[in-house]
Order: C-alpha cells, then sequence, then structure tokens
C-alpha cells in the first residue's frame, strides 16, 4: 500500500450507455440458447495453460461467439419468496485474450472486464437482455487503444444479439 503523501485521488465522471434489448425468446430459452452460445469457460483447462498462444487457441475453441461465461448467478432463485415474480439471470461474460489487449495499457480495464449481463422478464413477462455499451465503459479509461476494444466488443455483443434473435440497437453500431 502506498504511503506516499504526493500521491493524488484520481477521479472521473463519465457517461455510460444501458442497453436494455427485448429478446423474441421465452425466457428459459433465452438462457439456454445463450449458454449455448455463450459457454462456460474452462478454467481448469485455462490454469495448465503455461503459453499465450495456447491460451488464445484454447480461448477460440472455448469461445464460438466470441465471449465465455466467467461466473453466472441465478438472481431468481435468491429473490424467491420475495413476492418480485421476476425471473432473472446476472452473468459476467468476457473473454480474457481480449481483455489482455486492454490489460496492457492499463489494468483498471478490468472494472469492466469482464461484461456485466442480465437476462430478466419485465413487467409484463417479455424477455430483456441488458449490458452496458462496452464502448462507454472503455472510453472512459480515456486511452485510445482501450477506446477502440471497446468499440469491437459493441460489434461483438452486436453479433450476439444477432445469434439471441434480437433487432441490434443501432448505438451498438455507431
Amino acid at each position: 500500500m502506498s504511503t506516499d503523501p504526493t500521491a493524488s485521488t484520481a477521479v472521473a465522471t463519465f457517461q455510460v450507455r444501458h442497453l436494455s434489448v427485448p429478446l423474441p425468446l421465452p425466457y428459459d430459452r433465452a438462457i439456454e440458447r445463450f449458454g449455448e452460445l455463450v459457454p462456460a469457460a474452462d478454467l481448469a483447462r485455462f490454469s495448465q495453460l503455461t503459453d499465450w498462444d495456447a491460451v488464445v487457441e484454447q480461448a477460440e475453441a472455448n469461445a464460438p461467439h466470441a465471449f465465455m461465461v466467467y461466473w453466472q448467478a441465478d438472481v431468481t432463485a435468491l429473490m424467491a419468496g420475495s413476492g418480485s415474480g421476476r425471473q432473472c439471470t446476472e452473468y459476467l461474460m468476457g473473454n480474457h485474450v481480449i481483455a489482455e489487449r486492454m490489460f496492457r495499457h492499463d489494468p483498471t480495464a478490468m472494472l469492466y472486464a469482464p461484461l456485466r449481463v442480465v437476462i430478466h422478464t419485465d413487467r409484463t413477462g417479455h424477455t430483456r437482455f441488458v449490458i452496458d455499451q462496452p464502448s462507454t465503459l472503455f472510453a472512459s479509461l480515456g486511452n485510445p487503444d482501450i477506446t477502440a476494444v471497446g468499440t469491437e466488443l459493441d460489434a461483438l455483443v452486436s453479433d450476439l444479439l444477432t445469434a439471441l434473435g434480437a433487432t441490434v440497437p443501432p448505438e451498438l453500431s455507431a
């Protein structure tokens, strides 16, 4: 821990675009389809690899649509008995090979990688995919190299939404 009296606190304010996209699938099928498109990261396998090229190869094999799930929570089960009656699953979705391209410039990029995603039912029972737009998150770090990767992530999220049968918000292709 730094005890440097000349160190100062840095504060930044930025705007994030929050996207809530309707999915054409019922909740259970949307969760199932998401799992097909974005499989769980094989963390045991990744931890055995000692060569970055092997990590890249394994990531490509593990993530057919560029993303893997690093963590998920069945929020529906956690909220059981609350009376909300809503269905919800939360994910941390990403690709550490892609994240490394930001990490090398600024480790604080890991505040936003992996990406946080929620699939839930709205008040009318329709299924929604919710994410904060990656380019807006990563642009907040003020590094053009990191911002460029965030823009690439926008395109990958767009491709994922297309695979889920959703209409892609125009903001993801801006």
